[in-house]
């Protein structure tokens, strides 16, 4: 970058180079005050939060059924066996319930998809609300 010469006879023209120290000085006065801030955002708001002086609730565990359905199709409520009609009657009674139970259901791998479905839409007609599937975790290799 010239920004001039010794000669003297030359006819002084506008200079044709672009000065960067200025914008060289802006980005280290930005680069500072980001280096400076960068702590400030990462930190979280201390808050004292109050104080309560009212005891747990306790609460007592929620009675769970568990309704099978093997390979046949077969249903069985709490490990005895169940006709169809009676099942409505128990989802009834368990529904009536308060607090009303959780249904475990735990279906063969062989069980047909319908039966399934079947015991499903039973539980939600019949008013109970709290479904679960049982499953025996994945064996490592």
């Amino acid at each position: 970058m010239a920004f001039g010469a010794f000669n003297h006879h030359r006819n002084p023209g506008p200079m044709a180079d672009i000065n960067v120290t200025p914008m060289v000085d802006v980005m280290l006065v930005l680069l500072v005050i980001f280096i400076l801030a960068a702590p400030m955002f990462t930190g979280s708001v201390q808050l004292e939060l109050p104080k309560a002086q009212a005891p747990a609730t306790p609460t007592a565990p929620a009675a769970t059924v568990t309704l099978s359905i093997d390979g046949k199709g077969k249903i069985f409520w709490n490990n005895d066996l169940v006709a169809p009609d009676a099942l409505t009657a128990r989802l009834v009674e368990a529904s009536r319930l308060d607090p009303q139970p959780e249904l475990q259901l735990r279906a063969d791998k062989d069980t047909r998809y319908e039966v399934v479905a079947q015991v499903m839409a039973a539980a939600q007609s019949n008013g109970l609300t709290k479904l679960g599937f049982v499953t025996d975790p994945k064996e490592k290799k």
